[in-house]
C-alpha cells in the first residue's frame, strides 16, 4: 500500500475533477459535494504519510519507481523526505478549506471553477512527491493552468491584467528551468531525468560540473524558482495576483505555490549546485533582507487589506530565503517551519478577508472600525491569526522565524541585524491593521448589525486556529520529522561543495 499511496493522493483530485465533468452544471450542491469529498478524501489519505513516516529515516519514503519512456530515460519516480512531507499535508490540508470558503461566494461557472481548483491540487502535490526532473516540469506546468483561469475567470476588476501577468513571470522562470533540466540531462550523459541518480553522481564524481557550468545551471533554476517565491524584485506580479483572485485563490497561492520556490531551491540548488550556491549566497542573502524589509515598508502605506497581506508575504518570504541560504540546521529547519506557518497564517488572513468582504464588499481600512462590537467572535479569531503573523511567543511564526534568525546569525551578523528590523515592521503594520479594522467607534453605518461568523466560516476557522497554537507550542511534533532529511541535505551539500578561490 505504502509503494502507491503518494499516487493515489496526487491523483485522487484529478478523479474527483473528472467526475464533476458528468454532473450536470445546474446541479450545485452535488457539485460542490463531491469537490468537497474529494479534497476531504485526499486529506484522510495524506494523513497516513505523517504518522508512518520515520523520523530517523533521512532517504525518501513511500517511493514508487515505474519506467515511463525508457528510450530518454523518464521515470514516474515518486518519493517524499522530511522536507516534503509537510508541504504535501500543508497541499492537501488547505484545499477543502478553501473549498468551504467558496461555498457560497462563487456562484457562476461553479462547476469549472472546482474542476480548475482540485487540477491546481495534482499539480501542487505532483511538485512536492516528483523525484524525476521531467515529471517534476510537467506538474510544474500543470499547475500553472488552473492558477491563470481561477485568476482569470473569477477575479476581480483587473483579473485579465494579473492573470496574464502571473502567467508571464511564471512562464519567463518556467523556461529557463526547462533548459537548465535539459542542460543538466545532457551534462550526465542523455541516460537519465532521475533526480536521486543525478545528485547521486553529483556526489560520487561521476557528474563533474565547472564552476561556471554550476553557475548558469544554478542560476536558471534558482530565477525560475525566486520568480514563484517571489523575491525582490521578481515580486511586482504577486500583489496583482493576490487583489485579484478570488478568495481560494489568495489562499492557495500563498498558503502552497509561493512554498513551490522555496521547495525548489531546498531540493535543487543547494544539494546540485554546492560551489554556485556558495557563491551566489551573499547576493542571494542580500536581495532576501531587501525584499524583508521593502515587503514590510509597502504594507505599511497600504489602504486595501488584501495588498496589505500580499506585501507581508514577500517579507515573510524573505525570511525563509534567508534561512535557506545560510546553509545550516538551524536556518534550514527554520526555513522550512516558516513556508508551514506563512501558509496557514497567511491563508488564514486571506480567508478572514474574504470572510468580512462577504459581508461589506470593501476591503479599505477606511471603511471599517469597530468591528468587535457587531463581529466579537470574527474579532478574536481575527486577533489570534494576526498575532501569530507577527511572531508572537507560544504561536507558530514564533518559531520558525526564531529559527532562521538564529541560523542567519551563525553565517552573517550583518544581515541578520537588518532582517530583525522586518519583524519590527511586521507588528507595526499589522497591528495598526487590526486597530483601524477592529477596535474604536462604529462611525459607518454600514458596519452595523453584521452578521457574525457563521457555522460553515467557524469550521473553516477553528481547525486553522488550534494548528497555529498547536504548532507554536509543540513545535517538536514537525521539527523532529524534518530533522534527518535537514542533516542529510546539509552533509551532502557540505561534501561538495568547496571554497571558492576568487
Amino acid at each position: 500500500m505504502e509503494n502507491v499511496l503518494l499516487t493515489i493522493v496526487t491523483f485522487l483530485p484529478l478523479a474527483g475533477a473528472t467526475l464533476l465533468l458528468a454532473i450536470r452544471k445546474d446541479n450545485l450542491k452535488a457539485i460542490r459535494l463531491l469537490a468537497l469529498s474529494t479534497a476531504t478524501a485526499t486529506f484522510l489519505l495524506s494523513l497516513p504519510l505523517f504518522f508512518h513516516f520515520e523520523a530517523s529515516t533521512p532517504g525518501m519514503q513511500f517511493e514508487q519507481l515505474v519506467t515511463w519512456i525508457p528510450s530518454i530515460g523518464v521515470n514516474y519516480h515518486v518519493g517524499i523526505d522530511g522536507i516534503s512531507l509537510f508541504l504535501v499535508l500543508l497541499t492537501t490540508f488547505l484545499t477543502p478549506i478553501t473549498i468551504l470558503s467558496s461555498w457560497n461566494s462563487i456562484d457562476r461557472r461553479v462547476k469549472e471553477y472546482f474542476i480548475f481548483l482540485l487540477l491546481l491540487e495534482t499539480g501542487m502535490l505532483g511538485v512536492f512527491v516528483a523525484l524525476d526532473l521531467f515529471l517534476f516540469y510537467v506538474f510544474w506546468e500543470v499547475m500553472l493552468v488552473p492558477m491563470y483561469f481561477l485568476i482569470g475567470v473569477w477575479g476581480g476588476e483587473r483579473r485579465i491584467y494579473a492573470a496574464v501577468k502571473f502567467f508571464l513571470y511564471t512562464m519567463t522562470g518556467s523556461v529557463l528551468m526547462l533548459v537548465a533540466i535539459i542542460a543538466l540531462y545532457f551534462f550526465n550523459g542523455g541516460t537519465t531525468f532521475d533526480y536521486l541518480t543525478i545528485l547521486s553522481n553529483v556526489q560520487t564524481g561521476k557528474l563533474i560540473l565547472t564552476v561556471t557550468e554550476q553557475s548558469w545551471l544554478f542560476l536558471a533554476f534558482f530565477i525560475a524558482f525566486a520568480i514563484k517565491v517571489p523575491l525582490f524584485p521578481f515580486h511586482t506580479w504577486l500583489p496583482d495576483a493576490h487583489v485579484e483572485a478570488p478568495t481560494a485563490g489568495s489562499v492557495i497561492l500563498a498558503g502552497v505555490l509561493l512554498k513551490m520556490g522555496t521547495y525548489g531551491m531546498v531540493r535543487f540548488c543547494l544539494p546540485l549546485f554546492s560551489e554556485a550556491t556558495l557563491e551566489w549566497t551573499p547576493w542571494i542573502n542580500g536581495l532576501a533582507v531587501v525584499g524583508i524589509i521593502y515587503g514590510a515598508l509597502v504594507a505599511m502605506v497600504q489602504t486595501d487589506i488584501k495588498r496589505l497581506v500580499a506585501y507581508s508575504s514577500v517579507s515573510h518570504l524573505g525570511f525563509v530565503v534567508l534561512g535557506i541560504f545560510a546553509v545550516n540546521q538551524q536556518g534550514m529547519e527554520g526555513a522550512i517551519y516558516q513556508m508551514l506557518n506563512h501558509g496557514i497564517s497567511t491563508g488564514a488572513l486571506f480567508l478572514i478577508v474574504g470572510m468580512i468582504y462577504d459581508r461589506r464588499h470593501t476591503r479599505l481600512i477606511q471603511e471599517f472600525g469597530g468591528l468587535a462590537t457587531s463581529l466579537p467572535v470574527f474579532s478574536t479569531f481575527f486577533m489570534i491569526v494576526t498575532l501569530s503573523s507577527i511572531g508572537l511567543p507560544l504561536l507558530n511564526g514564533f518559531v520558525g522565524e526564531f529559527l532562521v534568525l538564529l541560523g542567519a546569525f551563525k553565517a552573517n551578523v550583518t544581515y541578520t541585524v537588518f532582517a530583525t528590523s522586518g519583524i519590527i515592521l511586521s507588528a507595526v503594520y499589522m497591528l495598526w491593521m487590526y486597530q483601524r479594522v477592529v477596535f474604536g467607534e462604529v462611525t459607518n453605518e454600514r458596519n452595523k448589525g453584521l452578521p457574525d461568523l457563521s457555522l460553515r466560516e467557524k469550521f473553516i476557522l477553528v481547525p486553522m486556529t488550534l494548528l497555529i497554537i498547536w504548532m507554536g507550542v509543540y513545535s517538536q511534533t514537525f521539527l523532529r520529522k524534518m530533522d534527518s532529511s535537514v542533516s542529510q541535505l546539509l552533509s551532502r551539500f557540505q561534501s561538495t561543495a568547496v571554497v571558492l578561490k576568487k
